[in-house]
């Protein structure tokens, strides 16, 4: 059965989720977690990107994104972040097989009011999930740096995307 086409419209934002396969953990320990961002900073840039808000979860990930090339851009940053980090995840711990459950998934936020509010719903995951009590105490999440100034080298300016 084939598969159906990934949604994309020009000038809006996308909320990325891609998910342990199984809801298993895909990241095991801090080293795990910034090998991931450093992955999506490299691959980002090359994919010419905006990242506006992220939050990396023991099971999965979540990323609010712009791409101003378009689809291709959106596929290119998920393969080459994702297909990466599974290999090193899987030579690291030695295993075989897949890492990510399925395709990863995106939705579409076509007005800007909503990129805020899908930014926050992402960063407060780790409190729904019962990790943490704080936002600001989750290491890896973008809340840290777009709310109380933290340096954090993958995440973009808001206003870069003219929100």
């Amino acid at each position: 059965m084939a598969r159906t086409c990934r949604i994309f419209i020009e000038n809006t934002y996308n909320h990325i989720v891609a998910r342990g396969i199984r809801k298993e953990p895909v990241f095991r320990t801090t080293d795990d977690y910034r090998g991931y961002l450093k992955l999506l900073h490299k691959y980002k840039i090359r994919s010419e990107c905006l990242l506006y808000g992220y939050c990396l979860m023991p099971n999965h990930v979540h990323l609010v994104l712009e791409f101003p090339l378009g689809l291709r851009s959106m596929s290119a940053l998920m393969h080459c972040v994702n297909q990466s980090y599974a290999l090193r995840f899987n030579i690291k711990y030695e295993m075989v097989g897949h890492l990510w459950q399925n395709r990863y998934k995106n939705f579409v936020i076509q007005k800007d009011d909503y990129v805020i509010n899908a930014i926050s719903y992402v960063e407060y995951n780790p409190v729904r999930a019962g990790l943490v009590l704080r936002l600001e105490d989750w290491p890896w999440s973008s809340y840290r740096s777009r709310v109380l100034g933290a340096h954090d080298i993958v995440l973009d300016s808001i206003a870069r995307g003219q929100i």
